[in-house]
């Protein structure tokens, strides 16, 4: 056995083959930028005025100006702005040929076609959004690398980017072993269990924005798991098994994957749960198998499958999405093993949970995520920070 350290180690050394997909700017938050992005033009692309009031030509000394005309945002058509002339103007609209400054409504006094204020309150430039203000034609607005916001959505709608190139998810596979599981819609039958490995796996990957997901249930012969991975791995790029990996006798998934020409990268950590975890590789394809109990299942998945797929999608932080919190209450660990625990925040604080049993699955109705206990600790004491990772 190895320690959960190094296993995420080993994780975090594969050199996943990423691959590139071009995504409508809608469809492409959370994904990070295969490419640095330009802008399609100067923004503004054209001057305008940055509020409601007055544009005018300035010159030392004014006071008052006569007004001449009007423009709204969209004009297309407006007058010329000669010396001691001024147009009412809105929020966004271009700057009439002549005019370099704008003052504020609030400030002006009008009577008729004059308007009158204070000659401190007429300054040169003021309230104005010159041409290329903010970015120029092929200036780079977003760097490769950078994680798609809705506000980088936002700029890049405003420069005219209608999509662009990301680094996709993985292709996934979630192969369900054991005769005992039985699909939801049927009746149960005795001695039966529901399928709940593979709609919270699903889940936990649509999460992810992983979209192309096979999901397929085999049952506990040599043969059909043999053949069932040779073709999740010739249409996948990632394979996750649940159950099957123990040394039962109806656990094939081990021989299946040495048939198959899979590498091991590890198997079985000092966790708890989650022990007999394994990882392999092959022709840059990865196989993940987590035990069948759905704690372990979850666990597994958020400590060492989730940062995976992050790192396939080229998230610089995949190994570092936790916090650390104080825990609520002490924690005394009889095990020499690290343990993740279901837990939720409250007040600031890490609650363990009740029901930390690997198939008991009411605290996950509650949980906001795992905490970690470490290997090398016993008792830990209440306000110790300890490392929480939410869903």
């Amino acid at each position: 056995m190895i320690s959960v350290s190094e296993a995420k180690a080993i994780l975090q050394e594969l050199d996943l083959s990423r691959n590139v997909q071009v995504l409508p700017i809608s469809l492409a938050q959370g994904f990070f930028l295969a490419k640095p992005i330009t802008s399609q033009l100067d923004v503004p692309s054209f001057d305008n005025s940055a509020m409601d009031g007055y544009a005018f030509s300035w010159e030392e000394g004014l006071s008052k100006l006569e007004l001449v005309g009007e423009a709204a945002a969209g004009a297309t058509k407006l007058p010329k702005i000669r010396k001691g002339q001024a147009i009412r103007i809105f929020t966004g609209a271009p700057l009439p040929s002549g005019a370099d400054s704008v003052i504020m409504q609030e400030k002006v006094d009008r009577k008729g076609t004059i308007i009158y204020f204070d000659e401190a309150d007429a300054i040169f430039g003021k309230n104005t959004r010159l041409r290329g203000a903010q970015c120029k034609k092929g200036d780079i607005i977003a760097e490769a690398g950078a994680k798609i916001t809705p506000g980088l959505v936002s700029l890049l709608a405003s420069v005219g980017v209608a999509e662009v190139p990301v680094y996709r998810a993985p292709k996934v596979a979630i192969i369900i072993t054991g005769n005992e599981i039985q699909d939801l819609g049927n009746k149960l039958r005795p001695g039966h269990i529901y399928n709940a490995n593979g709609p919270a796996l699903e889940s936990w990957l649509r999460k992810l924005q992983v979209d192309e997901i096979q999901a397929i249930k085999v049952p506990d012969q040599k043969e059909a798991v043999v053949e069932t991975l040779a073709r999740a791995l010739d249409k996948n790029d990632l394979i996750i098994f649940t159950g099957g990996i123990s040394v039962g006798d109806y656990d094939f998934v081990k021989i299946a994957l040495e048939e198959n020409g899979v590498k091991q990268l590890f198997y079985k950590l000092k966790q708890r749960p989650g022990k007999p975890l394994y990882a392999g590789e092959k022709e840059g394809k990865i196989v993940f198998a987590l035990p069948g109990n759905p704690g372990s299942v979850l666990s597994c998945f958020m400590q060492y499958v989730k940062p995976v797929i992050q790192s396939w999608k080229r998230d610089p932080e995949a190994w570092n999405h936790f916090q650390n919190l104080p825990l609520a209450q002490d924690f005394d660990k009889k095990i020499p093993l690290t343990q993740f625990l279901k837990a939720r925040i409250q007040n600031g604080k890490v609650e363990v949970l009740q029901g930390q049993e690997s198939f008991n699955l009411i605290a996950f109705g509650l949980a906001d995520g795992f905490v970690e206990i470490p290997e090398e600790s016993s008792l830990v004491e209440s306000g110790t920070l300890v490392k929480f990772y939410p869903w």
